[in-house]
């Protein structure tokens, strides 16, 4: 729940000189990370990157083009991450279809003006408090919730409180 709160991070260039960036959710000055770089296009350039330096040659991107690609990626890996969760959306709501009326225990895992969110123990599944959010509900509360619906097209689950 804290990293969900916390929200996706990005990309960002830190300049040689500049005050160093780190990394706020492992709360360390010095980062940088990497896997294999046919995996990801960020690792691609941070090996270009390290290839240069130890080859003593020039840098492969300059800084425009650097930020440039920073955003990029940020905005390609957000837009694939709302495809994964979409479809985990959709696979959830497939699993739990035929389970209407069940009831689970839950602990409340967002609020916003749009509605208050509930994560089921078993199986690990969010979805929509419909009835029974109160606002004695906060983030981290438990509760039993029963299933309401779900749409697996659009991958909505939605939940009442029976506690």
């Amino acid at each position: 729940m804290v990293v969900k709160l916390m929200g996706s991070g990005e990309y960002v260039v830190e300049h040689p000189g500049g005050p160093p960036i780190g990394h706020f959710g492992l709360a360390v000055r010095d980062y940088t990370h990497s896997t294999a770089p046919n995996r990801r296009y960020p690792d691609l350039i941070t090996q270009r990157l390290l290839k240069a330096t130890l080859a003593g040659s020039r840098p492969p991107y300059g800084a425009a083009e650097l930020n440039a690609l920073a955003k990029h990626c940020t905005q390609q890996e957000d837009a694939a991450r709302k495809v994964e969760r979409r479809m985990r959306k959709s696979e959830a709501a497939l699993l739990l279809q035929s389970h209407l009326g069940q009831h689970y225990d839950a602990l409340v895992t967002g609020q916003s003006d749009s509605g208050t969110w509930v994560r089921i123990l078993t199986p690990p599944v969010e979805g929509r408090l419909e009835s029974g959010a109160a606002d004695d509900l906060q983030v981290g509360h438990s509760l039993r919730v029963e299933l309401m619906s779900v749409n697996v097209e659009r991958g909505f689950i939605d939940f009442a409180r029976v506690d």
